[in-house]
């Protein structure tokens, strides 16, 4: 072994290794039990970003976790085509040439975003391998394939079908600058300043006014009624009237509506059905016309009259000034409101009713419910569930088409009598009059639509496969908790639907993970951490260890501390094996002859244990934390330094192999690397580490578990305070050999009494406040208990 341990070259050589010998592969014909994890697939055109790291890591350690314990695992690859958010990339690769999308025309645009995706598309499957996550390269997908574009058409047929495919003029939400629809999910809304118009509206008898507030005066055009609360005394008089809308003077009627908030503005309503969902769904109760006066440019439209083709600015001013030379201006005041805006562009979302696809999801949406609610999928952490369901449970009709032209392109075609006909594959006839002339929607579908399709499409859905049949239904989903509407909620309900079960058992909700300022990460506000930053001077083994261990927070900031953690344990473990290896290599066998031998076993046997469990239950943070220990502090500082004296003892150099040998499939999952590395330089060989089997339980070694706690007891009185305390035997032989203390210095025992009965005190105190108990984390009453636990054992030693 090289003295210094480089960690990209090790790591390189290994990705290679593995996956030319095929260790990350999957059989669908193999015998025994599946473990299947299912990993969003990014973007094609995308990058690996930190958090893209966090999630990998978790994935990773799981499957290789479950491969050496002999499950069958699957850990799929693939790519999602990112409708608007590819279709917004070549956007900004075309403006710079002074172009837009729609100027290539649609064949030119298909032929332009294949070159594009040659050029950009593909990188980050690279950088997966560079973490060194064991995916299955050979098995990548890509939402675009033939096969899966395929079972994409089958789903929108079946949905059809099933009469829960339908387009209507409906109010959605509409970007201009994107010129498409979004789902509401796709809208991100930002808090903004404002201003709040007070505007007079007449009675239509000459009897009074009626004043209503609002920050968009442009849309005053297309007012088509003014609501009250039905229980609002202020205006209940006012109710069956008629009112004169400013600058169009249009006649409308005052109405009566439970969902008007009586404190905002002055309680009265403009409705606008045309421009705001609520008033669209006040508008539909009351059956009320649905005007609009803006376009899909977000400009004025011709129906604003003469304010056409205004900005929105500018038609507002109008209408205002109008209002102000009239006296019906009331007052102005600033207000802060939240604003809808498109989730990639940015730009303000604009309310329009235009002829959309929507997909009714009452129906859809039950069995998803009760599967979560019966425990068939649960959510860990479990508070994540209760978010799902009230999501599910107030569940709307999703806006499925969108007018771009990358993605899945709606299977409905139209003849010149307008006749619809929907089928996969492509009709060659019109199906109600046989027509031939047939024209084809031009909407594509949204992203998710596809996206939801991914745990059983992946496997060969619509065909009865191998795949379908051995790796259907997964295990985990991991993901973060900005998806679990966009796609959690969809392959469930789909997976239900389509084959009549869950498409898997656990959904892990993982940390988001913001920068040292505690902002989120986003490469377009210049705010992410470059996982090269971590990856290039610490190795793929250190980033994996640290962001493991920040995962017991929800949102924890990224530091490169624990990532340097992760390197001083990857180099501490390399030259402890190297430090066995020098001393003379022998097969590993077990044949403690010592009381320090028996412990590590019984030590490591232990926090195998405990690493089982950490790991069922997704516990990553305090998993790696037993690893660093176990390695650091048990097998490093105490066990290898109290051999040392006789590791040219054949037996005792056969156990310490034994020993590394059971430390090194223990640490593999979480650093696969230099683990590898280790496990290829020890004698006798017969496989690879990451398909070598897990430790099975050692019960032999259990009564020596604790056999070193006197020894270490006095180590650490005499490393703080340099009191001595009477101890004999392999305690004394052992303590000595690890400490190598030079005298008893300035000790003070009186003093250390003092402090340790301090320490007691104050621990018995915290542990005795039912408030702590009762609310503080379990790891932190754990801890708790942990130091109370030593201070006693000090205190008992120091007599």
């Amino acid at each position: 072994m090289d003295p210094l341990y480089k960690p990209q070259g090790v790591e390189q050589r290994w990705q290679q290794t593995w996956e030319e010998e095929g260790l990350y592969g999957a059989d669908p014909d193999a015998s025994g039990e599946t473990f299947v994890v299912m990993h969003p697939p990014p973007n094609i055109s995308g990058s690996l970003t930190i958090g893209h790291c966090l999630q990998l890591s978790l994935e990773d350690t799981l499957v290789r976790w479950h491969r050496m314990r002999g499950f069958n695992t699957l850990f799929q690859p693939g790519y999602d085509h990112a409708g608007i958010s590819t279709w917004a990339s070549i956007g900004r690769t075309l403006a710079q040439e002074g172009k837009s999308q729609r100027d290539l025309g649609r064949e030119g645009f298909d032929a332009y975003v294949q070159e594009w995706l040659e050029r950009y598309g593909g990188t980050i499957m690279s950088q997966f391998r560079q973490l060194g996550a064991s995916l299955d390269y050979r098995r990548t997908r890509f939402t675009m394939d033939e096969g899966y574009y395929h079972a994409v058409m089958l789903w929108f047929v079946h949905l059809y079908e099933r009469g829960w495919i339908y387009r209507a003029n409906r109010i959605c939400n509409w970007c201009p600058h994107d010129q498409t629809a979004l789902s509401d999910l796709e809208v991100e809304h930002e808090d903004e300043d404002d201003t709040l118009s007070y505007i007079r509206y007449p009675l239509a008898d000459g009897s009074g006014e009626i004043t209503i507030a609002t920050v968009r005066p442009a849309t005053i055009l297309a007012d088509v009624a003014v609501a009250v609360h039905p229980d609002d005394e202020r205006y209940r008089g006012l109710v069956g009237k008629e009112v004169i809308v400013p600058f169009v003077e249009r006649r409308v009627p005052v109405l009566a509506d439970a969902r008007v908030e009586q404190d905002f503005g002055t309680g009265a309503l403009k409705i606008t059905p045309g421009h705001d969902p609520t008033d669209f769904e006040i508008g539909r109760d009351h059956g009320l016309e649905e005007l609009t006066v803006i376009g899909p440019d977000g400009l004025m439209s011709d129906a604003a009259g003469e304010l056409a083709g205004l900005t929105q600015e500018e038609a507002g001013k109008r209408v205002l000034d109008w209002a102000s030379e009239r006296g019906q201006l009331e007052k102005r005041e600033h207000y802060r409101h939240s604003v809808g805006h498109c989730q990639r562009c940015h730009a303000r979302i604009e309310p329009l009713v235009l002829p959309q696809w929507w997909l009714a999801m009452e129906e859809l949406a039950a069995p998803a419910i009760a599967a979560v609610k019966d425990g068939r999928v649960h959510f860990t952490p479990e508070r994540f569930a209760r978010v799902y369901l009230d999501w599910m449970e107030n569940i709307r009709d999703w806006c499925i088409s969108r007018q771009i032209w990358w993605g899945h392109r709606i299977p409905v075609w139209y003849c010149p009598d307008g006749h619809v006909t929907v089928a996969e594959p492509a009709p060659t006839a019109c199906a109600e009059c046989g027509s031939a002339e047939l024209r084809q929607d031009e909407d594509v579908l949204d992203t998710w639509f596809s996206s939801q399709l991914y745990p059983f499409a992946t496997l060969g859905w619509p065909e009865k496969t191998p795949e379908l049949e051995r790796w259907y239904p997964g295990s985990v989903l991991t993901t973060a908790r900005d998806i679990i509407f966009l796609w959690v909620a969809r392959m469930i309900y789909s997976g239900l639907e389509l084959l009549g079960e869950k498409p898997f058992d656990a959904v892990l909700i993982h940390s988001t993970l913001l920068n040292p300022e505690g902002r989120r990460m986003s490469r377009t506000l210049g705010t992410g951490i470059d996982p090269e930053e971590a990856l290039e001077p610490y190795g793929a083994d250190a980033t994996r260890y640290g962001l493991l261990k920040v995962t017991s927070s929800q949102d924890p900031r990224f530091s490169f501390g624990s990532i340097e953690e992760g390197r001083k344990l990857a180099n501490k473990l390399w030259n402890a094996s190297r430090l066995l290896l020098l001393a003379g290599a022998v097969e590993p066998d077990a044949r403690p002859s010592s009381v320090e031998e028996r412990w590590i076993l019984a030590r490591i046997d232990a926090t195998r244990a405990e690493l089982e469990a950490d790991l069922a239950a997704f516990d990553f943070a305090h998993g790696v934390e037993r690893l660093y220990h176990l390695t650091f502090d048990d097998f490093c500082d105490w066990y290898l330094e109290s051999i040392k004296p006789r590791l040219e003892e054949e037996d005792v150099r056969a156990t310490a192999f034994a020993a590394l040998e059971r430390l090194l499939k223990l640490l593999h999952p979480v650093m696969p690397h230099v683990t590898e590395e280790i496990w290829s330089n020890l004698p006798a060989r017969e496989t690879r580490l990451i398909v070598a089997p897990w430790p099975e339980p050692q019960a032999e070694y259990a009564a020596d578990l604790h056999a070193l706690d006197e020894a270490q007891t006095a180590a650490r009185l005499y490393r703080r305070s340099g009191v001595r305390i009477e101890i004999g035997g392999d305690s004394l032989r052992i303590f000595e050999a690890v400490v190598r203390p030079s005298g008893d210095g300035e000790a003070n025992l009186e003093a250390e009494r003092a402090r340790v009965q301090k320490e007691i005190e104050r621990a018995e105190r915290m542990l005795a406040n039912e408030k702590f108990v009762a609310n503080a984390a379990p790891e932190a009453v754990a801890a708790e208990r942990e130091k109370l636990a030593q201070y006693l054992a000090e205190r008992d030693a120091l007599g």
